[in-house]
């Protein structure tokens, strides 16, 4: 499809607009904040540190991450020479057609979406039961928590119209306040050598620390929080000179990723004592309190404000994440338009250049996601957050995998680029690493999404579900086309 047709067909009323997403609308510091605010630090270290130090292997967790962010920077060695060929909205299903065809491509494409907007409507559900209890706490006004959350969907929804920089500048105050008190706090307590133990570097790092206990629980959450690094690919459109801003961006991406959840993980467990911290974590799990297992040790050394401040920190983290994930499902929604496996229509574009039509799109299956649990009246947190959560990270590695094998073949074929490192040894090993993931999740997989076998079974069985739906659409699509 050109441009023009595109054109002809994707407008909105008193819009007129090209089909094409806003050109040199981000740098790498851009990019670069869409990511982190993809991984929500704070969510990540206060929801997956506090069970990873009780259920995985305690004091070394920290190592955990380093390990998942080098399979994760193997993936993203043959992510990157894959993006200096391919440059499009739709990221991973664009790579997986080039690679494994085209029918395989758009079958994936459907996973993807299903990996967003499960994981933004997971976030939806604690981000709304956070912000219920402060508004409750603070002004005794005690609402329901899905009222908070059918409210973000609108703000969400007008920032992702209001085009890709105002949602930059938004995600890049929130990063900036919650990144900031987890780095303060682990650098005061580096810089006075640690806590009633010392800084316990061998106890955290060591080959046998890191083996100790249940190791694949600790990976799986230590993968799971690098969630959302791969939107770097997403916004290649709207990058300035993407063949570089987006490799610069990526790798940046996740060596910041992961030094951040290691050292800021490190020093908690350097906080309690690497003797205590497991004990101290699984104490603060069964008090329903998993959070505290974080903030406890940040207020001793910041004193009683932190309380009133981290909370509010870790809701204005799920709102970044939120808003994140809602500009990256309605960019596959856009491109999936564009390519015309999808309405035309989808790729409509308002004055700012930003997918309206897909935008619009994502927020009602956001509202379709969510809405059965509230009138169920389901535990946002034990069930929408923490099964969604779950089968988004599965479908997510599913989709790496995918990749890693896509960018091999498409490199043997092609002959594009002739760097065995970049478009054969590193994908291959990244997609090993992804591959022994996704055993990790799935034999922990009850664990991950903290419900029954039943409810696991029926969760997991959706992932493959989802592709062999995509994938049967596709071939039905293919032959109508050749019709």
């Amino acid at each position: 499809m050109d441009s023009q047709t595109v054109s002809r067909h994707a407008t909105e009323p008193d819009a007129p607009t090209a089909g094409t997403l806003k050109p040199n609308a981000l740098g790498v510091v851009g990019i670069l904040f869409f990511v982190l605010s993809a991984q929500a630090p704070l969510t990540g270290i206060a929801g997956a540190a506090p069970i990873a130090v009780a259920l995985g292997n305690g004091p070394g967790v920290p190592a955990a991450y380093l390990v998942a962010g080098l399979v994760i920077l193997l993936f993203s060695v043959g992510f990157v020479a894959m993006g200096r060929h391919v440059v499009d909205a739709g990221a991973f299903y664009t790579y997986i057609g080039k690679g494994l065809g085209r029918t395989t491509g758009t079958g994936s494409a459907g996973l993807a979406l299903f990996a967003y907007c499960t994981i933004q409507a997971a976030m939806y559900g604690l981000y709304g039961a956070i912000v219920s209890g402060l508004v409750a706490s603070h002004t005794g006004l005690d609402l329901p928590w899905w009222v908070w959350t059918l409210v973000t969907m609108a703000v969400v929804q007008a920032l992702g119209a209001a085009g890709v920089e105002m949602g930059a500048k938004v995600l890049a105050v929130f990063v900036l306040a919650e990144f900031s008190i987890l780095s303060v706090f682990a650098l005061v307590t580096l810089f006075k050598g640690g806590g009633p133990e010392g800084l316990g570097l061998a106890a955290s790092f060591s080959p046998s620390a890191a083996l100790d206990g249940a190791p694949g629980v600790a990976v799986m959450f230590a993968v799971a929080s690098m969630f959302g690094f791969e939107a770097t690919a997403i916004y290649g459109e709207e990058a300035r000179e993407p063949k570089k801003t987006v490799p610069r961006a990526t790798y940046l991406a996740v060596v910041v990723v992961t030094g951040f959840f290691a050292l800021v993980s490190w020093m908690l467990i350097s906080s309690y004592g690497a003797s205590k911290a497991t004990a101290a974590a699984g104490k603060a799990l069964e008090g329903g309190d998993g959070a505290g297992f974080v903030f406890a040790p940040i207020a001793a050394d910041f004193g009683g404000w932190v309380g009133d401040v981290l909370p509010v920190l870790l809701a204005t983290s799920l709102f970044a994440g939120i808003l994140t994930f809602h500009n990256s499902a309605n960019r596959y929604l856009f491109s999936l338009g564009r390519d015309r496996l999808l309405p035309l229509r989808m790729c409509r574009l308002n004055r700012r250049h930003a997918p309206w039509t897909a935008g619009c799109v994502q927020t009602v299956l956001a509202v379709l996601l969510v809405v059965p649990f509230a009138l169920a009246g389901k535990d946002p947190v034990l069930t929408l957050f923490s099964w969604f959560s779950g089968v988004a990270v599965l479908a997510m590695m599913l989709l790496y995998l995918l990749t890693s094998v896509s960018v091999v073949v498409f490199f043997r074929r092609a002959r594009l680029d002739t760097r065995p490192w970049n478009t054969l040894i590193a994908p291959a090993l990244g997609a090993l690493g992804i591959a022994g993931a996704i055993w990790l999740i799935l034999a922990n997989f009850t664990t991950l999404i903290g419900g029954e076998r039943t409810t696991a079974l029926w969760l997991t069985l959706s992932v493959p579900v989802v592709m062999a739906l995509g994938l049967a659409a596709a071939r039905v699509r293919g032959r109508a086309a050749d019709g």
